[in-house]
């Protein structure tokens, strides 16, 4: 492992991981209804309301819906980089097996791969 203060390191992370969890819940609160239920009488077709009401409301759910994946897959992340830090692995590229950057973990503690092959993918 490189010289990486894990301990604060595994706080961020953590922190982090809880930030995203309680997004995830909101999002996922936000868009737990059907369409019919968020449209009311616009999804039935019945409606004289524009059509663009119907198209805006897809597009939020849809929005929301990519976030929330973002969001879980950033939780997919932070998950491995605390099991390499138990693991002893923690700042360890993975392609190439030399450390990775202090300033790279800095701005991104769940990094994988060093920046040169973070380039190179």
């Amino acid at each position: 492992m490189t010289d990486i203060d894990t301990t604060s390191i595994r706080s961020r992370l953590e922190d982090e991981r809880s930030r995203l969890a309680g997004a995830a819940e909101l999002l996922d609160h936000e868009s737990s209804g059907t369409m019919e239920d968020e449209l009311g009488e616009l999804a039935d077709g019945s409606s004289d309301n524009h059509l663009g009401d119907l198209a805006s409301a897809m597009y939020d759910r849809e929005l929301d819906e990519g976030l929330e994946d973002g969001v879980k897959a950033s939780i997919v992340e932070i998950d491995a980089a605390l099991g390499r830090i138990d693991d002893g692995t923690y700042g360890i590229c993975e392609v190439c097996g030399k450390p990775i950057g202090a300033a790279r973990l800095e701005a991104l503690p769940w990094a994988r791969l060093c920046i040169d092959d973070q380039r190179r993918q």
